[in-house]
């Protein structure tokens, strides 16, 4: 668990990020608008979103985990990832990269929330690139 306001990796978008794909697992690279910087986006497997049940951070049950930066992690925990600046030839390059990703079709989820924003197919061994639909500059679809 981390500290409210805190960041996760604060070195993230620092350096190179060390892909690792090979047989069946791939990578998912998505460009993001500069005013997404922050979000944190997960990656669900396709129909797992509408299939899902809500969870949220205001509940009660009989296990126990931590609910943080307004985001619950229920019963079926997705990998998550932030958008950060990463250095680029031609200047900060903002993205999300999912550095190893089984292949198959996923969905991104910008958290909290439940709106599919993009779909995306990872092939293994192979990075997949995709962009943010520009116009969703923000932090959930209408």
């Amino acid at each position: 668990m981390h500290a409210p306001g805190k960041t996760e990796n604060p070195f993230a978008g620092q350096g190179p990020v060390l892909l690792d794909i090979g047989g069946d697992i791939g990578a998912l690279v998505v460009a993001m608008p500069p005013e997404t910087e922050g979000l944190e986006v997960e990656i669900r497997p396709a129909g797992s979103t509408a299939a899902a049940t809500e969870h949220r951070a205001d509940h009660r049950h009989g296990h126990a985990h931590d609910h943080h930066n307004g985001h619950a992690h229920g019963p079926t925990h997705h990998p998550h990832v932030a958008v950060v600046a990463r250095p680029g030839a031609n200047g900060p390059a903002h993205s999300l990269v999912y550095p190893e990703v089984s292949q198959g079709s996923y969905e991104l989820v910008p958290i909290p929330g439940n709106t599919v924003v993009l779909t995306a197919q990872v092939e293994g061994g192979v990075v997949t690139h995709a962009a943010w639909p520009e116009s969703l500059s923000g932090r959930e679809a209408p």
